[in-house]
């Protein structure tokens, strides 16, 4: 399975579910996560999306721990299960 499936498939979950799943790219910047997930309520998670068996980039993970640090929420998703299980355990 590609990453562009999984991330196809988070897009369709989340828009259904009622949330916005912006595709986030910063020119000036590397690493950023690939998605913005806002639900209803003001929920909000950035995520990371793989292709199964893949890791994050050395810069991507930075980026992960700098968004942590400043109480951001962030996910990587490398499965269909794994989103299925994402928005199964939203709040």
């Amino acid at each position: 399975m590609r990453e562009s499936d999984i991330e196809a498939y988070l897009v369709k979950r989340v828009v259904a579910y009622g949330g916005l799943c912006w595709k986030m790219t910063s020119p000036n910047l590397r690493g950023v996560p690939d998605r913005l997930v806002l639900m209803p309520q003001g929920w909000a998670c950035w995520v990371e999306l793989k292709a199964p068996g893949r890791l994050p980039r050395v810069q991507q993970t930075r980026r992960h721990a700098e968004l942590r640090a400043r109480g951001h929420r962030v996910v990587l998703l490398d499965s269909i299960a794994a989103v299925d299980y994402f928005m199964e355990t939203l709040p």
